[in-house]
């Protein structure tokens, strides 16, 4: 069993080693003795019967200091957070296509960066560790890739071949990590595949210093590492495969389910919804803060002697001693008191979105017009506002989907992305319910305006006096028809797109306006 007082002992000194990393002390549990650690939530755990197996070996504080070393330097410096850990993966199952294979891969080559990392910037005990574990055919060859680029005897045997190929990869160039990967993937491919299969047969386990899973980063970590990865140039259908080889490991650490994601209970696990969160949540807008406003009383401020003259009500009589005196009478000087004023108040607002044949699925590639509306919702619930969706194709054939008004992302984007596919008509009957369950919400209507019964949508518009921003594609005659009905109407903006790509621009520049000029 590991006493506890090496731990207490070797961690302050792995701790400065590592410069102070924000991790709780390193705790010891029973678990299979081929797996020399663990990291789930940041906390460190060594397995005892790991450590039972190797201390007699090797030194016990010597086993501990290693062990640390190599946990930390996963956190410290490879992956380093989870944005990381899934471009890692994406590049390696572009080579090796398998789920499994490709988590394998990844967790090796994060394996070699820290440790190599490690070894070239640390005094540590790792390479001692390395000689004494023991080794699958993987590992052996990965023993051996030490032992070429360390320049230490680990008495491994080399596979002269393979060692040379992947000692020429920069594994300490971060630059290149992306390309570096796919080289390591690329040539560990044949051996992954031979492991995995006896791997299967026997049941063993596949790496001596653990799996890297998903159990190590904090929901937090996870939330903000699937916003990076949608960020980075991600396509919809990228982000959706690498999200559903997670799929598991999400559910398991608890992503998705009540508190996780921070988004209310019961949010499930639907990548196209977590992708437009998550690329929407990228555009947040700065909130003005509310100005000092001048009230017309006065306040005291400071003392100045008394002169004849002054009121006698603005002497300070506890300064003054009670005494009436030139020199030592105290007087009080006062300004024009000032506090907060109050803030215009965010109205709530109505999505009327077009989900009609003209446009694009939103759960086949990315649609700008979902995301656009995203943009829009976000702005409005980070301002305490809420948030209606009447989601349109042929409505009056039953091509729709409302919600009322919510706070609710997840029920929100669960409508936005509904996709319908059919004719373009509203029902504008049920617009008015909306309408009525708000003070004067604000109108967002995006839309390529090729409604068919767009006479009663304009006529309908012309007669309501909310603010309306209508983002229409293309250009069309409807489009035409519509702004020339409406080109009049003081509480209607209008903005059009060639370029579907533009909409997240204009959306958020007419919001960003919006708050701007009102808080």
């Amino acid at each position: 069993m590991v006493p506890e007082e090496i731990i207490k002992k070797i961690w302050p000194k792995v701790r400065t080693k590592h410069l102070f990393p924000e991790l709780p002390i390193p705790k010891v549990s029973e678990g299979r003795e081929n797996v020399a650690l663990e990291m789930k939530n940041k906390q460190i755990t060594i397995n005892a019967a790991f450590y039972d197996k190797i201390a007699h070996k090797m030194g016990v504080e010597e086993v501990v200091e290693a062990l640390l070393d190599h946990g930390i330097s996963h956190y410290t410096y490879c992956p380093w957070d989870f944005h990381t850990h899934l471009r890692l993966f994406r590049e390696a199952k572009r080579v090796v296509k398998d789920k499994e294979q490709a988590k394998r891969a990844a967790g090796l080559f994060m394996d070699v960066v820290a440790d190599t990392h490690c070894v070239k910037e640390k005094k540590t005990p790792l390479p001692e560790l390395y000689k004494h574990i023991d080794r699958g055919k993987v590992d052996a060859v990965i023993s051996s890739l030490y032992q070429k680029i360390w320049g230490l005897d680990l008495c491994a045997k080399e596979d002269e071949e393979v060692v040379r190929r992947l000692s020429r990869i920069p594994y300490l160039d971060k630059k290149q990590w992306d390309k570096s990967i796919q080289k390591f993937a690329r040539v560990i491919k044949a051996l992954l595949e031979v492991e995995e299969e006896e791997d299967r047969q026997e049941g063993n386990q596949t790496n001596p210093m653990g799996e890297h899973g998903l159990g190590g980063y904090t929901l937090e970590e996870i939330d903000q590492g699937l916003r990076n990865f949608a960020n980075q140039n991600v396509g919809l259908k990228e982000f959706k495969e690498t999200f559903e080889d997670f799929k598991d490991e999400l559910k398991d650490v608890g992503y998705g389910m009540e508190g996780g994601m921070g988004r209310g209970e019961g949010t499930p696990l639907d990548a196209d919804l977590i992708y437009y969160m998550k690329l929407a949540e990228s555009y947040s807008i700065p909130i003005k803060k509310v100005p000092m406003e001048k009230r017309g009383f006065l306040n005291p401020h400071s003392h100045c002697p008394w002169e004849i003259g002054r009121p006698f009500q603005d002497v300070d009589v506890w300064t003054s001693f009670g005494k009436i005196m030139p020199g030592i009478t105290q007087t009080w000087n006062k300004i024009e008191g000032s506090t907060f004023g109050e803030r215009e108040s965010v109205p709530d607002c109505i999505i009327i979105i077009d989900s009609s044949g003209s446009m694009t699925n939103p759960r086949k590639n990315l649609s700008y017009a979902v995301l656009g509306a995203a943009c829009a919702s976000d702005a409005y619930l980070r301002n305490d506002a809420k948030v209606a969706v009447y989601n349109f194709s042929d409505a009056p054939m039953g091509g729709k989907a409302i919600l009322n008004f919510t706070a609710e992302r997840v029920k929100i984007y669960g409508v936005l992305c509904k996709y319908f596919g059919g004719g373009t008509a509203l029902n504008l009957n049920e617009l008015d319910p909306l309408l009525d369950a708000a003070k004067e919400p604000d109108i967002f209507i995006i839309t390529d305006m090729k409604i068919t019964n767009l006479g009663k949508v304009i006529g309908y518009f012309q007669n309501i006096n909310n603010r309306i921003t209508a983002v229409y594609i293309g250009e069309n005659t409807y489009a035409l028809r519509f702004r020339e009905a409406m080109e009049k109407k003081k509480n209607m903006s209008f903005y059009n797109v060639t370029k579907k790509e533009d909409i997240p621009k204009i959306v958020l520049g007419k919001i960003e306006e919006y708050f701007r000029g009102n808080l």
